[in-house]
């Protein structure tokens, strides 16, 4: 299986290149989605990693796709600047995807 990066941060895009791994560049809601509608497809493709800011984007796409389909995996990280998220990310992905308060 393959991973594939999706970034909107060129120096992280860069990075990521430079390790091996496959991916696009960009900034807009529409290209997002028709990239998403291609990779998610392709059953090669096993890891999609996002950068925060591109999930800042189309957030509720995202969520849906990972709750709805196992594969392929789809991963947020922040880009080279850090993370603009807060400390109680992973508490709120629980209540969002489960509906459990912890």
């Amino acid at each position: 299986m393959k991973s594939f990066f999706i970034s909107d941060n060129h120096d992280t895009w860069v990075g990521m290149r430079l390790a091996g791994m496959d991916g696009v560049l960009l900034h807009e809601k529409e290209e997002l989605l028709e990239v998403l509608k291609n990779v998610t497809t392709n059953p090669e493709i096993g890891i999609i990693i996002l950068t925060e800011k591109i999930v800042d984007l189309a957030p509720h796409v995202i969520m849906e796709y990972k709750i709805k389909n196992k594969t392929p995996l789809i991963v947020e990280i922040p880009d080279r600047h850090g993370t603009s998220r807060g400390a109680d990310v992973i508490t709120s992905y629980i209540r969002d995807s489960v509906g459990i308060r912890i």
